[in-house]
């Protein structure tokens, strides 16, 4: 499953980078009246399936379920069986009668017996969660609900799209290797960075950029949730999916049926702290990955653990300087060999893949790391990109207060690179520059907090123990704050639910169709 995706060191070195052509479609005219000054408020929970004020408009409405041809954006096409809709969301909730989103919806109907919906999301943020309708196929999960993915606001199939940068641009970001800590570098990444803001304004427009995160796309879940006729929600999340059902029990706690987070991230962590938890993760499974191939005998990092680390940097380094031929005429630069390499480590089904790579780009050739890159930014066969990187800034600049002490920017850098020494290019100074949020042009709408659910029903966490992305420890926070039921289960990857492991699908399962809550402390 994607995704949590990685966040740069110091939160702008090696800044992830996506997009498609500039500009987005127009938002369409909004069509409920009223407003409620209720709305924006933070602590407002409705009774069960309750609609609230000024919203009935957009509660109401009835999905018109058709094709989904036209629907992928990341160049896959959606299984046949799958049929898609939009559904029309304001844009500002505190203001229901302006401008207005649509948010697309993908479902998988009950083959039998049907419960209601379960609403589900691959994290992200940015990630289109339209092709997930086919999780749980074979399943009891797949016989008793409709299952539905969606694309949140912003991302994918929904329109007005965020968009920042075209195709050329993110080509051109990706080959910058960002790796100059001295002043004129660090001057040099902070203005690119404000640049891409400013491109993001332009592009996609202020207001709506200002109505992207988290706080919103829960309220579009509610709606959604009401517009499949289900007075209560069943959910699965995945990632940074986790938070967006913690937060959604958090505003509507009454509504919730079921619920399951796989992958969590902790509503209380410093941003910062979590990414340099998030490098010592992907450490712990960049030295998995290297003990197992030592273990093939031609393994491109050596049989010495104690080298891994600096023969890959002798791997990867040289490409700050002169990118590694590839077919493609782009070659393979610094970056996007880091990309690639962290793309693999999600899971370790990609292992394989990855030692292929290391061994070409020990041979000069840089066409396996660059397709893994591809796969991450996603850019497409055509040279074009899906906008989930372009969205995954975008969602991430608006939920958490941003980093704007140049002093903690190179203190966070410092650790990072302790942290996970392969990552570490060797060139820092102890300075950092300021990531794109610091240059955003709208302002943070949320912050770390104790998630505050009272009434929620039994909900599950899944937490693995050498998850990369979301260490298993803010699974365990999640489960406290919610409390939940916990699964722990012992692997080196990223999220495990509905993936054909048995000893948690099946209690997963159990649990959505009959609320059967897992047993305690159950570890597999």
């Amino acid at each position: 499953m994607l995704m949590s995706r990685r966040v740069p060191v110091a939160l702008a070195v090696g800044a992830l980078s996506a997009a498609m052509v500039a500009g987005c479609g127009g938002v369409v005219d909004g069509s409920a009246q009223g407003e409620s000054a209720e709305l924006s408020s933070g602590d407002f929970r409705p009774g069960a399936g309750a609609v609230p004020a000024g919203l009935e408009a957009f509660y109401t409405q009835t999905p018109e379920w058709g094709s989904c041809e036209g629907y992928s954006t990341d160049g896959q096409p959606l299984a046949s069986r799958l049929e898609c809709a939009r559904i029309t969301v304001p844009v500002d909730y505190a203001d229901p009668s302006g401008d207005t989103a649509q948010v697309a919806i993908s479902r998988n109907r009950a083959t039998g017996d049907k419960i209601g919906s379960l609403l589900v999301n691959p994290g992200g943020p940015g990630a289109s969660g339209l092709a997930m309708a086919i999780d749980g196929a074979g399943t009891a999960m797949d016989e008793r609900f409709d299952v539905i993915g969606f694309d949140p606001r912003g991302i994918g199939a929904s329109t007005p799209q965020v968009r920042c940068l075209t195709p050329t641009e993110v080509d051109e970001k990706r080959a910058d290797p960002a790796v100059d800590m001295s002043p004129a570098g660090i001057a040099g990444i902070e203005a690119r960075n404000a640049d891409y803001a400013r491109k993001c304004a332009e592009r996609t427009g202020a207001k709506f950029l200002e109505h992207v995160g988290t706080r919103e796309v829960v309220r579009d879940m509610d709606v959604i949730r009401s517009v499949l006729g289900d007075e209560k929600l069943s959910y699965l999340g995945y990632s940074y999916g986790t938070r967006l059902g913690s937060s959604y029990a958090e505003t509507f706690p009454a509504n919730v049926r079921a619920m399951v987070l796989d992958g969590a991230l902790d509503p209380n962590q410093d941003p910062v702290a979590e990414v340099v938890l998030q490098a010592a993760g992907f450490q712990r499974a960049f030295d998995a990955f290297a003990a197992d191939c030592a273990t093939s005998g031609d393994c491109p990092l050596g049989t010495d653990p104690a080298r891994f680390t600096a023969r890959f940097q002798e791997l990867v380094g040289p490409l700050v300087d002169k990118p590694a031929d590839t077919t493609d005429p782009r070659g393979l630069g610094y970056q996007d060999a880091i990309t690639g390499v962290q793309q693999a480590l999600y899971s370790q089904s990609l292992w394989g893949m990855l030692r292929g790579g290391l061994t070409s780009l020990a041979d000069g050739h840089g066409d396996t790391l660059l397709q893994l890159a591809d796969t991450y930014e996603g850019r497409q066969a055509d040279g074009s990109y899906s906008n989930i990187d372009d969205a995954f800034n975008a969602v991430r600049c608006v939920d958490d207060p941003p980093v704007t002490d140049r002093a903690e920017a190179g203190a966070a850098d410092v650790e990072f690179r302790r942290a996970a020494p392969f990552l570490d290019d060797g060139r820092g100074t102890g300075n950092a520059p300021l990531d794109t949020c610091a240059f955003w042009p709208v302002p943070s709408s949320g912050s770390p907090h104790t998630i505050d659910a009272a009434g929620l029903p039994q909900v599950v966490v899944i937490s693995t123990t050498e998850d990369p992305a979301t260490p298993y420890q803010a699974g365990v926070e999640l489960a406290k704050q919610l409390g939940a039921a916990l699964i722990t289960y012992r692997g080196t990857q990223h999220t495990v639910a509905m993936n054909g492991v048995s000893c948690v699908d099946d209690p997963v399962v159990e649990y959505l169709t009959e609320l059967t809550e897992p047993q305690a402390d159950l570890t597999c």
